[in-house]
């Protein structure tokens, strides 16, 4: 199989590394990525300003737009003959509602609106504990055999999310599971001097018990068919 391969960290991250050596045992990868980060973009285009296209090597081209642009140049100019489009993977979680923030899963809805099968990767994030993308790399790899076995279904895309787990722990338990359908909580802090409001605690969200957020906090890998169209 061919991939275009993309995300929303950046060409550099290692999160997008540890995708591509994921995917080898399945086909060939061709990275189309941002230049730099785009985070929380969601599924920004570049509509009015020109979008640089960046050959960085042989299979590996930089895109100066967001990841959405990456995803709709890449599948345009550089690698049309791809059977999936991958995303990710992400440093840091995109569960239940951040699904509709995260530029990492917008590059994949962009995908399957023209009819591209795709999988969105995220790794949550504990502070103070490093990632492990060589571990990533060894959960995500059978995970995306089991994807690439099913049948196409139109519409619709994979959202994985990894858990961060302590390096002594046993590899994870893969669940399949729906996307928790409760919002980010109205949650913010407000600094005095500055005026200035700031997200909230994340891990205060509500959790829908068996749903992707309850799944990857209690340490399992989330698996969530999503139904665009």
């Amino acid at each position: 199989m061919k991939f275009l391969i993309t995300n929303d960290d950046g060409i550099e991250a290692a999160g997008l590394r540890a995708l591509v050596k994921a995917s080898e045992a399945f086909g060939e990868g061709i990275v189309v990525a941002p230049a730099g980060p785009q985070s929380g973009v969601s599924h920004a285009v570049t509509w009015k300003d020109g979008v640089r296209i960046e050959k960085r090597g042989e299979k590996e081209f930089a895109i100066h737009g967001t990841p959405a642009d990456c995803t709709r140049l890449g599948l345009l100019r550089v690698v049309s003959d791809a059977e999936w489009v991958l995303s990710g993977i992400n440093h840091g979680s995109n569960l239940g509602a951040d699904m509709y923030y995260s530029g990492t899963v917008a590059a994949v809805r962009e995908a399957v609106l023209h009819g591209w099968p795709g999988v969105a990767v995220s790794h949550y994030y504990k502070a103070g504990s490093d990632y492990d993308w060589n571990r990533a790399s060894k959960w995500v790899a059978p995970i995306l055999r089991d994807i690439f076995a099913r049948p196409n279904e139109s519409g619709m895309f994979y959202n994985v999310n990894l858990p961060h787990l302590p390096a002594d722990a046993p590899d994870p338990e893969v669940v399949w599971c729906d996307l928790d359908p409760n919002p980010l909580p109205l949650n913010y802090r407000h600094e005095e001097e500055s005026g200035l409001f700031f997200a909230g605690d994340y891990r205060l969200r509500e959790r829908t018990p068996g749903a992707d957020v309850d799944v990857c906090f209690n340490g399992a890998i989330a698996v969530t068919p999503v139904r665009l169209l």
